[in-house]
């Protein structure tokens, strides 16, 4: 079984507790202009590698994950356009007691029985899910990311349902993602959640504008400034306000 790897981060400890080894898949349906890995965008790319040559090479730093309290986040791209690779995977991650998380921002969810199916039997192999919620408003989610929020939120209800641990991610971007009322619509949609361990502010930054210009692309959020820490500390206390921690 292979998938489509865009690269592999061997000391990850941002993407889930403890020392990650981070996958990064290639192939996106999201088109963020925030996005700071626009270069995984393209489905049916990437390096090809099979299950086997990422499981012996993350054996050889177990030492330091175990240590740590980390494991496997498999992020992207988007993740769950490989789910088959990523059962198959995570099997293996099993076998070994590895802990699993997949970082996902839910955009291709579906209600289509295959998919339900294969999600299904990868949710039974998996940890934690990093979920990365746009935006809560439809219009401003589809002018931030192309694509409609509904199925995204409704991912996220799916995950409530079946009780599969979660973070919640916000990406904060000033004028943007940052309007308090937004803010609270999302704070209340987070805590009608029953499955939320962690809820996550990412403060914008500027670090991927590099590969949009390599890309040969204009980097649409020119001239947008990071959130200052208390900006994105009362952005939190909105998000959390009405919270209840699984």
């Amino acid at each position: 079984m292979n998938g489509n790897i865009h690269s592999i981060e061997t000391f990850g400890t941002v993407d889930g507790p403890g020392i990650r080894y981070v996958v990064f898949t290639q192939g996106c349906l999201l088109r963020c202009q925030f996005c700071h890995n626009a270069d995984t965008w393209e489905i049916g790319t990437g390096k090809q590698m099979s299950v086997s040559e990422i499981i012996d090479d993350l054996k050889t730093y177990l030492p330091f994950i175990e240590s740590s309290g980390g494991g496997i986040t498999v992020s992207g791209g988007e993740p769950l356009l490989q789910i088959p690779f990523l059962i198959e995977l995570f099997k293996e991650c099993k076998k070994l007691g590895i802990h699993t998380t997949i970082d996902s921002s839910g955009g291709c969810f579906s209600h289509a029985e295959h998919f339900q199916a294969n999600l299904k039997e990868l949710l039974q192999y998996t940890d934690l899910i990093l979920l990365d919620i746009k935006h809560i408003d439809r219009k401003k989610h589809i002018s931030l990311t192309g694509m409609a929020n509904e199925h995204i939120l409704e991912f996220a209800q799916f995950l409530s349902a079946q009780n599969v641990p979660v973070w919640i991610r916000h990406v904060l971007v000033p004028t943007i993602s940052n309007d308090s009322d937004d803010l609270k619509k999302l704070g209340e949609f987070i805590g009608s959640l029953s499955n939320v361990k962690k809820v996550e502010v990412l403060p914008y930054h500027e670090l991927g504008v590099y590969k949009w210009e390599a890309l040969g692309m204009e980097y649409p959020l020119k001239g947008i400034q990071p959130p200052s820490d208390e900006e994105a500390q009362e952005a939190l206390e909105l998000l959390t306000a009405t919270v209840k921690y699984a």
